[in-house]
């Protein structure tokens, strides 16, 4: 369906100004919204009570319910199922990637992105992480905040929009990916690969306080240290993995305090460092250590290459498993981000987004990189021009994001949807 076809073109007297757009323009979203805003907290509920975790990272039921609630708007959906093989390969169950169009006329595109896959909840939770409850002004529950939230902010700002029943040129594409914590192989990069989509511009899920338009590159490496298993009463037969192990991350440690002194001239982004996050190894308390398993990440700054920053790593590994005898070393790598680099052609976008966020917010909202690494990478590196922006906290850190009693606050998602809007209609009018 084209919602092009029945709209009154009658908005010819609604005289541009400075801002983009005569102020009742801006007016009647702002007053959509605030009217189908309990309809608007509802669907996000709905999305949250649908488990998406990762692992085992079983996506397509709630591509299902994502779709048929989107049906209740009229908007029609395409699945796009990513071969079970290549979800296996991630470690994953199954992804439905789901996009939809909404074509108006001659003119840009400007494509949506929220990922819908989140991690487990773990413990410590006073709210069902998957209730979507609301107490305090807060919406609680896995994925409320990151990134769910927005596809609640982009589908009722597509709704605003169309409601004004203005001839608009362009189109707008809603994507709601599945792949996001195991870095978008198969969310944004497959669709693009396959000539699903060929956006213009790109708004990606992100802060209702702050336009994002740069960030961070991410090295995940899995380190296998290798020695000989022995029987801890003989321990001189054997070779202590652990104790090779240990070199090795005390040089890792040394090495992340050196990157202090690197400094990123990107705002927002300060230096490279570096997080061993996992170890595994040994067999039993009596038994020398015969394999010890690290994995580490690695954030990289926009100026950095990663080709380097990965022989590096590899190279202070490989030297201080040579400082022990009989400890040998493998390297995997588990993942590559690039950093998402500045890119002038998003002005007009940025700008949009930071003149209406101080509006509808009653502050400044800055322009800035973030340390995060995340999908718009992958849209930049098919040269689309693009900026995060959404109905995320203030920081990552106070909305409880990969922790216990995740959140949002529902004003900023009402505020956020009502900046969506305004946008769109700027880049489209």
């Amino acid at each position: 369906m084209n919602p092009q076809d029945d709209l009154s073109h009658d908005h010819d007297s609604q005289a541009a100004t400075s801002g983009g757009a005569a102020p009742s323009v801006y007016d009647r979203l702002d007053t959509w919204i605030d009217t189908h805003f309990d309809e608007e907290v509802e669907f996000l509920q709905q999305l949250v009570r649908v488990p998406t975790d990762t692992p085992p990272g079983n996506n397509a039921p709630h591509a299902e319910r994502t779709v048929r609630l989107l049906q209740d708007f009229g908007f029609d959906s395409e699945r796009h199922s990513v071969p079970t093989q290549d979800v296996q390969d991630q470690g994953l169950e199954s992804i439905t990637n789901v996009i939809v169009r909404r074509k108006y006329g001659p003119g840009p595109t400007i494509a949506l992105n929220a990922h819908g896959d989140v991690v487990a909840p773990g413990e410590g939770w006073t709210h069902d992480p998957y209730g979507g409850e609301v107490e305090d002004g807060k919406l609680y529950g896995r994925a409320a905040a990151v990134s769910k939230s927005d596809f609640a902010t982009y589908t009722f700002a597509v709704r605003a929009l169309e409601s004004l029943r203005a001839k608009l040129n362009g189109c707008v594409e809603l994507h709601f990916t599945y792949d996001e914590e195991v870095g978008g192989e198969l969310g944004p990069r497959w669709l693009l690969q396959n000539k699903l989509t060929t956006p213009d511009y790109l708004i990606a899920a992100g802060f209702s306080y702050q336009v994002i338009n740069a960030h961070n590159g991410c090295l995940q490496m899995e380190v296998t240290v290798h020695g000989k298993m022995a029987h801890a009463a003989i321990p001189d037969t054997g070779v202590d993995a652990l104790q090779g192990a240990t070199a090795i991350l005390n040089a890792l440690y040394e090495q992340n305090q050196r990157y202090l002194s690197i400094r990123s001239k990107v705002p927002g982004i300060t230096h490279p460092y570096l997080n061993i996050g996992r170890i595994e190894g040994g067999t039993n308390t009596n038994v020398v250590p015969g394999k010890v398993v690290l994995r580490l990440d690695r954030r990289m700054i926009p100026e950095e290459a990663p080709a380097a920053v990965e022989q590096e790593i590899r190279r202070v590994i490989a030297d201080a498993a040579a400082s022990r005898p009989g400890i040998t070393v493998t390297f995997k790598r588990l993942m590559l981000a690039e950093s998402w680099q500045p890119d002038a052609r998003n002005g007009p976008l940025v700008q949009a987004l930071q003149r209406h966020g101080e509006a509808v917010f009653g502050e400044p909202i800055p322009a800035s990189g973030t340390p995060l690494y995340t999908d718009v990478r992958l849209y930049a590196a098919a040269g689309v021009p693009a900026a995060i922006y959404g109905a995320g906290p203030r920081t990552v850190l106070e909305s409880n994001a990969k922790r216990a009693d995740e959140h949002l606050v529902l004003e900023d998602l009402r505020g956020a949807t009502k900046v969506v809007a305004r946008t769109l209609f700027d880049l489209l009018d």
